[in-house]
């Protein structure tokens, strides 16, 4: 009992942080990650802020998955509608606390990205970790790879591509021209599952300590795996 309360904290940890990695990576203002690209494109149209169309978004997700596993959904994969609340207003609080945070110039924006790639690829080293649940976003690819026999890389690079692509879209229809995407979008992408690696692999305590085994955890090489085929 004592051991699943610890996981679930480090999860709960994990998803704390990642929240603020994905604020800071788009406060950046060089595109934010292909995740919240929809949502943050939204933001910029509409009076909701990026924290509550990500929750919208991944309310969708939740229910592609519903849809597509249909008795291989399992009853505890519910509470990925509270890791849902909880992420979602992290985003908006992380956001609110980097309010003052307006890069000057190109390096500063670049430094800025690299950072929170760093913190968005540390949070997920512990969010995966624990191996209790799965954030919204990666469960539908998930069901989808699951559902298609595809593997798990393929569907990721697709999926994320086709929630660019859709923000594109969107961007282009609102304001007539890219707004809330650009390199940022395209570096975050390929850098944060590397950055995921390279922590695991230097810093494998991190993981150790977040799954509650003694011995290294084999995240680093399923990721890696997805990265490879990505």
């Amino acid at each position: 009992m004592k051991n699943n309360l610890l996981r679930y904290f480090w999860f709960v940890a994990g998803i704390l942080i990642n929240s603020f990695g994905v604020a800071l990576i788009t406060k950046a203002a060089l595109g934010t990650s292909p995740i919240s690209s929809l949502p943050y494109v939204l933001s910029l149209q509409f009076p909701m802020t990026l924290g509550q169309f990500t929750f919208i978004l991944n309310m969708v997700f939740i229910l592609l998955e519903v849809i597509l596993l249909k008795k291989d959904f399992h009853a505890i994969q519910y509470l990925q509608i509270a890791v849902n609340v909880l992420f979602s207003f992290c985003i908006d609080v992380s956001m609110n606390l980097l309010f003052f945070f307006e890069p000057a110039n190109l390096a500063v924006q670049f430094a800025a990205l690299i950072v929170g790639c760093t913190i968005l690829a540390l949070g997920i080293n512990i969010e995966v970790a624990p191996d209790v649940l799965v954030v919204p976003g990666e469960g539908v690819v998930k069901a989808i790879s699951q559902v298609s026999r595809r593997r798990f890389g393929t569907v990721k690079v697709i999926f994320d591509t086709t929630l660019v692509i859709g923000a594109a879209f969107l961007s282009f229809l609102f304001f007539h021209r890219l707004s809330g995407l650009g390199i940022g979008t395209i570096l975050s992408a390929c850098i944060v599952g590397r950055f995921v690696n390279l922590i695991n692999r230097h810093l494998p305590l991190i993981s150790q300590i977040a799954s509650l085994r003694q011995k290294p955890n084999s995240f680093s090489g399923a990721y890696k795996k997805k990265e490879q085929v990505s």
